[in-house]
């Protein structure tokens, strides 16, 4: 805490209330409200949202490559969580008979039921939020999270061109 208190004393006032806020809005776990849909982690969840809305149009299944670069984790990552999925018949997977190394990846009926589940209790909890705050403060809040997410992804852009330049010091 002390040190916390020495850190903050050079920062303005407003900067240092986006901090706790953001700290607060981390340590709150709402995206967590159901922390387990049918024995689900979130994680699992982000999952199996990523292969119900990320299969393009006309195909049915999503290779594992395209699940992390949405997801922005690994291929082991997502190689991991997809085995727990498979163990409870919530996909899947499918080599490619042309490219053994690739992998397709569906979802099941039961894996459908689950995260049409997930989509219901997600809906049910902003539902309330948006009770709480109003109509016009969430369109706001809709608002000013998105230039939120804007600014941070310039920044991060900025960040990797800079790299991609050699800018960055040793």
């Amino acid at each position: 805490m002390q040190m916390d208190q020495e850190i903050g004393q050079d920062l303005s006032p407003i900067t240092q209330k986006l901090m706790r806020s953001f700290m607060q809005f981390n340590k709150s776990a709402w995206h967590q409200q159901q922390r387990t849909v049918a024995g689900c982690k979130p994680s699992e969840i982000r999952v199996l949202f990523c292969i119900k809305h990320g299969c393009k149009p006309g195909l049915s299944e999503m290779k594992v490559s395209e699940i992390s670069k949405r997801l922005l984790v690994t291929s082991p990552t997502v190689t991991q969580l997809l085995k727990g999925l498979e163990a409870h018949g919530l996909i899947e997977r499918h080599m490619d008979l042309l490219d053994r190394r690739s992998v397709g990846v569906r979802l099941t009926e039961k894996g459908e039921d689950v995260t049409r589940q997930a989509l219901h209790d997600l809906a049910a909890s902003l539902e309330g939020l948006i009770e709480y705050l109003g109509e016009e403060e969430s369109n706001q809040l809709v608002e000013l999270l998105s230039k939120v997410f804007r600014y941070f992804s310039r920044q991060e852009a900025n960040v990797q061109q800079s790299q991609w330049n050699g800018d960055e010091e040793a």
